[in-house]
């Protein structure tokens, strides 16, 4: 399948509805509006085309996108190609659910995402903090520095309430998942959750949303699910 008929396959499965719900998220035209999971069958065609990807991704419609991260061939992009991924990438859900998941696949996902963090810009934080959420829970524990890891954590019970709105609920994701898939620090996540609270996103005229990731991380240890990994970080 070349880029047009990608293209006309992605309008074809638009929903004014989805639509309307994606927008309501924070995308912008241009978008169609397409239910993620009906990208499979257009994805299980092409598989891996990084050259298709950057075709799509740079039409800067969102369903196009988002569909460029599933068909990407992330260990032939480069650091440089994925800062401008996210350059592109204007709302959390390219940030966080195409250029963090796809960065997430790298040999160099910890370093791009140790610069993204420390940026003090909303979204490559958000995409930073959502990147190590993808990588420990899809990657064996010894891949990780546990002193490192604990920083973190520090890092996030005095910084959460300061931080911008995306930044909040990817940093609230992290202690979430370190309790989770990470058990090496599954005590010291228990004890950053219970410290930071109920973490409150502001949404603009919504209502906001209340975090609370104790109640989250009981949840899952109710349920015996601790030491958690996906076996693919994308679908």
């Amino acid at each position: 399948m070349d880029f047009e008929m990608v293209m006309q396959e992605l309008e074809a499965l638009g929903s004014e509805r989805i639509k309307k719900t994606y927008i309501s998220n924070g995308a912008n035209e241009p978008l169609f509006g397409v239910a993620t999971g009906k990208m499979k069958p257009i994805a299980k065609k092409i598989k891996i085309n990084q050259t298709l990807a950057e075709q799509l991704y740079a039409t800067g419609n969102f369903d196009a996108m988002y569909f460029a991260g599933i068909i990407a061939d992330p260990m032939t992009m480069n650091e440089a190609d994925f800062e401008r991924w996210m350059d592109a990438a204007y709302f959390y859900m390219l940030s966080d659910y195409v250029v963090a998941v796809t960065l997430a696949e790298t040999k160099f996902a910890q370093n791009v995402s140790d610069k993204w963090i420390a940026s003090g810009e909303e979204l490559r934080m958000s995409a930073g903090w959502s990147c190590y959420c993808w990588l420990l829970g899809n990657r064996k524990d010894g891949e990780f520095d546990p002193s490192k890891i604990a920083s973190m954590l520090n890092q996030v019970e005095n910084t959460i309430h300061d931080s911008p709105e995306r930044t909040k609920s990817a940093m609230n994701n992290f202690i979430y998942t370190v309790a989770i898939s990470y058990l090496p620090l599954h005590d010291k996540a228990v004890e950053t959750a219970k410290a930071v609270g109920p973490v409150e996103i502001k949404r603009g005229k919504k209502k906001s949303s209340i975090l609370l990731a104790s109640q989250n991380i009981q949840k899952e240890i109710d349920r015996g699910v601790l030491g958690f990994k996906r076996k693919n970080v994308r679908c």
